[in-house]
């Protein structure tokens, strides 16, 4: 069964073929991903690696954590399930009255708001 390892700490220039090379050396790759940020197309400095086997996977994990790839020092471990999250919050802070905006306050503006004297 193919394991999957987190890789972090990885040079902006490094691609998916540079990654599977490199784990290469410690055993069979199934994936190989440097995962990209969506709107500037460069990496996000981390990836995943799958191995074929538990064996090859922990090889990696003991051989390549702390080594050098692109002059960077990788961290490399155990890829840990994805959880559930909370969805994020909005700019407008979850309002639903005519106010909207980014969460409330004042109006702001000179005199901005109701006053009782």
């Amino acid at each position: 069964m193919a394991k999957k390892l987190y890789v972090g700490n990885l040079s902006y220039s490094t691609n998916d073929d540079a990654l599977r090379t490199f784990f290469s050396q410690a055993g069979a790759v199934e994936s190989a991903s440097v995962l990209m940020d969506k709107m500037t197309g460069r990496s996000r400095g981390f990836g995943f690696v799958e191995m074929t086997s538990d064996e090859d996977a922990a090889k990696a994990v003991e051989t390549l954590n702390g080594q050098e790839l692109d002059g960077r020092k990788l961290v490399v471990n155990e890829a840990r399930p994805m959880t559930d999250k909370p969805p994020r919050r909005s700019f407008g802070g979850g309002r639903s009255d005519d106010r909207g905006g980014f969460g409330g306050g004042s109006r702001g503006g000179f005199g901005g708001g109701h006053r009782d004297y």
